[in-house]
């Protein structure tokens, strides 16, 4: 409403303007098993529907799961180690085919574009942890390779991947092998290892003997590190040296012998540490290309392409000339100089840390003719410190004489 002016003259109108929020990173969608869902819209099932939740006790009042799932502990395990958001695509316990049932509730986030993570914490199910076999185990492949090919074919998103219950430095570096058969493209893709052991109130009151202790995928408490990282630094800090907040006891202790054969092959560790507690001890994709080693390198360049597809919608259809260009370049150099003051880039000057390329040499007439519009955008993407070297130089006292 305009204000009521009598009088000529200039007057001053404070206006303050919100800053446009950035999208989010560090929100995962589980897919996992419910029984039983408590609510929908229309009166029916929404099995394989996406559901936002933005806290953990929205989840109890959504669904019931099986007693022998994982999802419900994913979703807490989430949300306690600093999550603030995520999807459940609930998945119908009672289907008749499990493993088609989570392979279609994967596809059913094709559409989402305001999630990061992917994480199918229920695929263990498909391989109990005191029937498993070799069938059983290659089920569970099946559906974390479906789930690493989805998030390749997007290139948005990134998988946390669960190791087998109960395996050792040698069987899970089977099922890594297994992971990458069948030309799966694993470079959005990480594998944690091994099992964590949380606290379960509700496995406490209908199995008093367990004393509520049970042990799950981790899947869940990283993705909650994952967010916990992204909110206090950036896309681009690894998330790792992180505690696993409530997990009390890890299945396998892993030492630094294992954890040597390991790491160079991107299984990404778990590890106990005298008073440090349970922390993530390692940062590496499943990806074989050096480029795409480190899950925060790679991350922070999926990041960029959601970006991209977000701010970048407007240049469609209009005059592919140098107007464009320049507007092209300006916007994105703006938003990597806003990464590079963040710390996201190395270098010590602009020109070091990135360069974007929108001109007549990007765009010569033969692709203006087709109606493409080329920006060429080079990133220097900072690597995790990995491996912390000290060096401890011991000199023998000079002797002087009088």
């Amino acid at each position: 409403m305009s204000a009521n002016y009598t009088t000529p003259g200039v007057y001053r109108r404070e206006i303050f303007l919100r800053p446009e929020a950035p999208f989010q990173t560090g929100v995962p969608a589980f897919v996992g098993f419910v029984s039983m869902i408590c609510w929908d819209t229309n009166g029916q099932p929404r099995y394989g529907q996406p559901v936002k939740l933005s806290r953990k006790e929205e989840f109890a009042a959504t669904f019931a799961t099986p007693a022998d799932g994982y999802l419900a502990e994913a979703v807490k395990g989430f949300f306690g180690n600093g999550g603030t958001s995520c999807y459940v695509v609930p998945t119908d316990w009672w289907a008749q085919d499990k493993e088609a049932a989570l392979k279609s509730s994967i596809d059913a986030l094709a559409g989402l574009t305001d999630f990061d993570l992917l994480a199918v914490p229920d695929a263990m199910v498909l391989s109990p942890r005191t029937k498993q076999t070799t069938d059983s185990a290659q089920a569970v492949a099946r559906v974390q390779r479906h789930a690493a090919a989805h998030c390749a074919e997007h290139n948005d998103r990134f998988a946390l991947l669960d190791s087998l219950a109960e395996t050792t430095p040698d069987t899970v570096e089977a099922q890594r092998q297994s992971l990458a058969s069948g030309q799966t493209d694993t470079t959005n893709a990480a594998l944690y290892y091994p099992w964590i052991q949380v606290y379960d109130a509700g496995l406490k009151e209908s199995r008093p003997e367990t004393g509520g202790l049970r042990f799950v995928p981790p899947c869940g408490h990283v993705a909650g590190i994952y967010a916990r990282t992204d909110a206090a630094v950036g896309v681009f800090k690894a998330p790792a040296n992180e505690e696993v907040l409530g997990a009390i006891e890890l299945e396998t202790n892993v030492d630094d012998r294992s954890q040597g054969e390991l790491n160079p092959q991107g299984i990404n560790c778990l590890r106990a540490f005298a008073g440090r507690g349970i922390r993530v001890w390692g940062a590496r994709t499943l990806s074989d290309d050096a480029a795409w080693r480190y899950v925060n390198v790679r991350r922070q360049f999926l990041t960029f392409n959601r970006w991209v597809a977000l701010n970048m919608a407007w240049a469609a259809f209009e005059p592919n000339a140098a107007r464009l260009w320049v507007r092209i370049g300006r916007e994105v150099g703006a938003y990597l100089e806003s990464l590079w003051r963040e710390g996201g880039l190395k270098g010590a000057s602009r020109d070091e840390a990135f360069y974007v390329k929108c001109d007549e040499e990007t765009n010569p007439p033969e692709s203006r003719d087709v109606g493409e519009v080329v920006t060429e955008v080079g990133l220097a993407l900072a690597a995790p410190s990995e491996f912390v070297v000290v060096r401890i130089f011991h000199r023998a006292a000079e002797a002087t004489a009088d």
